[in-house]
């Protein structure tokens, strides 16, 4: 596939995940569990494969150092919602700590750091 549809299975992926974690943090009904946490996970999956994706066509395979940034603040998003249904009194903190993930994400794309003098 060209890079473009990796790039907004990518992106579309984690925009859904971040309202599905948002979501979760809303109203951590144990009703809604079960279908809420598979979402989350369908919808990580799906942002890890353009991601991938986007590495192997966009940048050569070269995984630069930013990349693993973004992965890391995919693994952590992809738990939070998971962790909203567990501790319900923790949501505000979850809600500011998935704030700043995905701000930090965004950062490292645009200003892609420790990557020196590039």
């Amino acid at each position: 596939m060209p890079a473009p549809v990796y790039h907004v299975m990518h992106v579309v992926s984690l925009l859904l995940l971040a309202g599905v974690t948002f979501a979760a943090f809303a109203n951590p009904d144990p009703a809604r569990r079960r279908s809420t946490l598979i979402w989350s996970g369908v919808l990580s999956l799906i942002a890890l494969t353009g991601g991938m994706g986007l590495v192997s066509k966009a940048l050569g395979g070269d995984w630069q150092p930013w990349v693993f940034l973004k992965i890391g603040c995919w693994l952590v998003l992809s738990g939070l919602a998971g962790i909203a249904f567990r501790k319900p009194q923790a949501a505000r903190a979850l809600w500011w700590i998935a704030a700043i993930l995905i701000g930090v994400a965004v950062w490292a794309v645009y200003y892609r750091p420790f990557m020196g003098d590039v």
